[in-house]
């Protein structure tokens, strides 16, 4: 079909997530700057890091090709939809106009991505193939980068060292470890497929039970830790109140994860809460921008 390549293109972008990468460090910038942030500004953040996301699902693709064949063979390459050149070049021309227009920014903003780029190659070359759990650990860090993005993009086109960053999107990484618990509990739903083409996942390792234990205990220290930046005194109530309520609802999660059966049907149950529960946060990010 003509449209196969395009469609093959759109799923390989994963345009939904750029909403939590590109939107999260937005979201930041705006909650920092109280919305007095530029509409140029706007669009390069967004962009850019939302372009640095897509380049790193291609690349993943590209290195999970023979397993997506067995275990999700519509994706992309094993639909056929797309060959393995053209998905090189795609991320290759995302790593590149993504890095470019951090560039534009400041050098710190490009330094962040820079990193991020680096470290999403060396997530799907090696360490997704080594240790299930070291992978979950990864993307929670790649995730908290958006908060350390958010601000660099506020400090001015001469901002060049880590050390012009602050404690307001120091206090706001934390949050980054609910993604963690979040990518255990998706293992445990994705066990029978992983078994198949042997992917070290921590459900593999140490079994189902002793993996819910360990998402619960990141999502309780994600709600220990996300009103940080309002106890610090950066944010307003206004972002602490939905942060409260969130926190409630991931430790209510990580309770019912440990007492509950370790059923595949209990896992996709709490897993889905504390999904759609981030939607508190975003909306925090939104009160903080344009009331706090």
């Amino acid at each position: 079909m003509p449209n196969k390549p395009a469609k093959g293109l759109v799923a390989l972008l994963r345009l939904p997530y750029w909403l939590m990468t590109g939107g999260l460090a937005l979201l930041t910038a705006l909650a920092i700057t109280k919305a007095n942030i530029n509409i140029e500004t706007v669009l390069l953040t967004f962009f850019s890091m939302a372009f640095i996301t897509s380049a790193g699902f291609a690349v993943n693709d590209y290195f999970d090709r023979e397993s997506d064949a067995v275990i999700k063979p519509k994706r992309p390459i094993p639909s056929g939809a797309l060959s393995l050149k053209q998905v090189i070049a795609v991320s290759a021309v995302l790593f590149a106009v993504g890095l470019t227009i951090a560039a534009f920014i400041n050098g710190l903003s490009f330094l962040i991505l820079l990193v991020d780029s680096i470290l999403l190659l060396f997530y799907s070359m090696l360490i997704k193939r080594k240790s299930g759990f070291a992978a979950n650990i990864m993307v929670g860090l790649l995730t908290g980068t958006a908060f350390l993005y958010g601000e660099a993009v506020t400090l001015g086109s001469s901002a060049l060292s880590p050390f012009s960053l602050s404690l307001i999107s120091l206090s706001l990484y934390p949050i980054a470890f609910g993604t963690i618990g979040g990518n255990i509990l998706r293992d445990i739903l994705s066990s029978e497929g992983d078994s198949k083409v042997g992917y070290p996942t921590l459900p593999q390792t140490i079994g189902n039970r002793n993996s819910v234990a360990v998402a619960a205990i990141f999502f309780a220290a994600t709600a220990v830790l996300a009103p940080l930046p309002y106890l610090l005194g950066f944010f307003s109530i206004y972002f602490a109140a939905l942060i409260f309520i969130w926190g409630i609802l991931l430790i209510y999660a990580s309770i019912r994860l440990i007492t509950s059966p370790a059923t595949l049907e209990n896992v996709k149950k709490y897993e889905r809460l504390v999904t759609r529960s981030m939607m508190l946060l975003i909306l925090s990010l939104i009160l903080e921008a344009f009331l706090g």
